[in-house]
């Protein structure tokens, strides 16, 4: 990790030894908090998502190196919860999508092809 700086609204910024922007939101305590991004090397998004207190707590975005959405969904405490979505690689076409409780897979995820074609359906029971 490069430089990092601090604005005067309290928003830390990282960045790369490039001087490219790496990561910036706040921090309260020293923990990550509010909302925050992440970018690649050369500057394209990487990520967005929220935290609590230093736990991710809502909303998550990744994306693949050329800025499409990769996988998105949600934490509650630092654990997966409700509908997550992955796409294949670059594209922005579904891969797979499923819900999560209490951090487990739960319900029916579909997996599809490139094509959008449905490729397999598995179903998950609480455990």
């Amino acid at each position: 990790m490069g430089k990092v700086t601090v604005s005067p609204a309290g928003v830390e910024s990282t960045h790369y030894p490039s001087g490219q922007l790496q990561s910036a939101g706040r921090k309260v305590g020293g923990q990550r908090d509010g909302p925050w991004r992440f970018w690649h090397r050369d500057g394209v998004l990487w990520s967005t998502g929220t935290y609590n207190k230093g736990v991710a707590d809502g909303l998550f975005k990744w994306y693949a190196a050329n800025g499409v959405l990769r996988q998105q969904g949600r934490f509650v405490k630092g654990v997966q919860t409700g509908l997550w979505k992955r796409y294949h690689g670059g594209t922005g076409k579904l891969f797979d999508q499923g819900r999560w409780e209490d951090g487990k897979r739960v319900g029916v995820w579909k997996t599809y092809t490139k094509d959008g074609k449905l490729k397999a359906s598995k179903t998950y029971k609480p455990k």
